[in-house]
């Protein structure tokens, strides 16, 4: 097994790998300015830990890592259209730097790409890969509508929140996993396990991004700090505070407004989460699926090193900063 820093550099290098100057230029820079814009990596690293995990070499994983890599960066290039969001990842989003067509039509491309790199793997593997990765993507697009759906609601509920950030996040932490079992061939049960290992970290990695989102650092962050508030998302914070505060009437009223300057909106709203417990109650449930994670490792049949090299993955994301 690997650490993470260096499956991050064994991608790294793989994705550098794959670049060839193409035509048309602005078609193709905005893909290179994307993935090279890194982050932590986090999905297709556990595609290339997972297929460790049971046994496989890492390079056999790479190309299905990097299809999960291009996916995600598709995803988050269609997102920030859809958020008109000004930063990702410290920098400017590929539609404000370049324009709203270039970031639909490269991002289509992306979708492309990530399907190819299924195609260098045979013709068994392929077909498990590719019909995981078509129902998680159809999840991820069904999560992202109930997300700008939720933004014109006032009767969203928990449960409603977590499916949506189940099928918008959730499903691709875990595909990723599974695809490094589907990899390395192992057995239906810990491919089901993995996933579910995932799915549970994949929810407790999307309310720890809610909550960084309200009260992160943004020097760190990468993106705006309240940018769910201004956008009215009815995240799992939110839902908690109208829960539990005295002031959900005025929660309510905050998130029907979007004013020119948001910091008094965005000020008032962190208070009320603090206030409320809505803050704390976000941090419990992080850990709560953090450790219903955990619990999948106990069934799972590997080593009880493996078990806790996963366990140290998701103890490390449970109290990530960024």
């Amino acid at each position: 097994m690997h650490s993470i820093y260096q499956y991050q550099e064994f991608l790294s290098d793989y994705l550098k790998s794959q670049y060839e100057t193409k035509e048309p230029r602005n078609l193709y820079e905005p893909i290179h300015y994307i993935l090279d814009l890194g982050g932590k990596r986090m999905r297709p690293v556990l595609t290339l830990m997972s297929a460790e995990v049971f046994d496989a070499d890492y390079k056999k994983a790479l190309p299905a890592a990097l299809a999960v890599e291009v996916f995600h960066n598709f995803s988050l290039v269609h997102d920030d259209i859809m958020d008109d969001a000004p930063l990702r990842r410290g920098q400017e989003t590929v539609h404000e730097k370049w324009n709203l067509n270039t970031g639909i039509l490269s991002g289509d491309a992306m979708l492309i790409l990530a399907y190819q790199y299924f195609e260098q793997y045979e013709p068994i593997i392929f077909r498990d890969l590719a019909k995981l990765f078509s129902k998680t993507a159809l999840e991820v697009c069904e999560g992202q509508q109930w997300d700008v759906d939720f933004e014109e609601r006032n009767d969203v509920t928990i449960p409603e929140y977590l499916k949506m950030i189940q099928y918008k996040t959730a499903v691709l932490v875990a595909a990723a996993m599974k695809m490094g079992a589907i990899i390395a061939e192992t057995s239906e049960e810990n491919a089901n396990l993995i996933y579910d290992f995932g799915l549970n970290l994949g929810l407790a990695f999307q309310l720890q991004d809610d909550f960084l989102d309200a009260f992160g650092d943004p020097e760190t962050f990468g993106k705006q700090v309240g940018g769910d508030i201004i956008e009215n998302k009815k995240t799992y914070l939110y839902l908690k505070a109208v829960a539990f505060s005295n002031e959900a009437e005025e929660l309510r009223r905050l998130f029907s407004i979007q004013p020119e300057d948001n910091t008094e909106k965005i000020k008032t709203v962190k208070e009320l989460f603090n206030s409320s417990g809505a803050s704390k109650a976000t941090q419990d449930a992080i850990q709560d699926f953090t450790f219903k994670a955990f619990q999948t490792l106990d069934k799972m049949n590997i080593s009880v090193d493996k078990k806790e090299m996963l366990k140290a993955f998701g103890e490390n994301l449970m109290g990530r900063k960024v």
